[in-house]
């Protein structure tokens, strides 16, 4: 992976590469797009980075739409994939008409929107009914902030452990450039919006680096997580996984 963008902060880095993480989650969108999706469905990739997704999704779909907040990861997704349907744009007024898409994927990213509300009122409003939120977003009780912190001044890039179990004030000082959601609160985001929960749990990582380091430990331990998945421990997973259905 390339050393932390200047954005790397305010913005998170988007995947670089297709690994087995990136290979599960599409498996978990693709079992949750709504009953009916096929080749002239439409679906959106809120918060696209390079678009590795929105490639991946042309297998299902050759609507499938990807949107970059950073301009220069738009273009460079656009030139390097060919994507003609990846543009620029801001997540809280998202560039397209009401009840256009069939599903859309939020895949880690509201949790760095200036505006996490603004942002999913945007999702339902641009979903047809019966259209599909797939969202994945960072869990509040997972033992390490994987989006570094601020040190003194400074930003410190990497994994900080247990910063998510401070209070509120202490942890939105050392980390006021990323969200970090508890269920309720998760719930709460969607609250009066026009969307129904199908399915909400939490996950784990996929640990492909530990895993490249440690071979058989690691697949043992990244084995253990997964089975953990179904049990409550899952409430320390890493990741919040959420299908919402557009109703109206």
């Amino acid at each position: 992976m390339p050393q932390p963008s200047s954005k790397a902060a305010e913005r998170g880095e988007p995947s670089y590469v297709w690994r087995a993480g990136q290979d599960r989650r599409l498996a978990m969108i693709r079992a949750a797009l709504p009953t009916g999706f096929g080749p002239t469905s439409r679906i959106l990739d809120d918060g696209s980075g390079l678009g590795l997704y929105v490639l991946k999704l042309l297998a299902d779909t050759p609507l499938s739409y990807g949107l970059e907040y950073e301009r220069e990861r738009a273009a460079e997704g656009a030139r390097r994939f060919g994507l003609s349907l990846l543009v620029n744009g801001a997540g809280e007024r998202l560039p397209y008409a009401d009840a256009t898409f069939d599903a859309v994927l939020s895949n880690e990213v509201i949790e760095h929107v200036m505006d996490d509300r603004a942002a999913v009122a945007e999702i339902a409003r641009v979903l047809r009914p019966g259209g599909r939120l797939l969202l994945f977003c960072p869990n509040r009780w997972y033992p390490v902030e994987q989006h570094g912190i601020y040190w003194r001044g400074r930003y410190i890039f990497g994994n900080i452990p247990l910063v998510n179990y401070l209070p509120n004030p202490l942890r939105n000082r050392l980390a006021p450039h990323v969200r970090a959601y508890t269920g309720h609160g998760l719930r709460r985001l969607l609250a009066d919006l026009p969307l129904r929960i199908v399915a909400h749990t939490r996950i784990f990582g996929a640990y492909d680096n530990l895993i490249y380091r440690f071979g058989a430990a690691g697949r043992l331990l990244r084995a253990g997580l997964h089975g953990a998945e179904s049990t409550p421990f899952n409430v320390v997973g890493l990741s919040h996984w959420l299908v919402a259905e557009r109703v109206g």
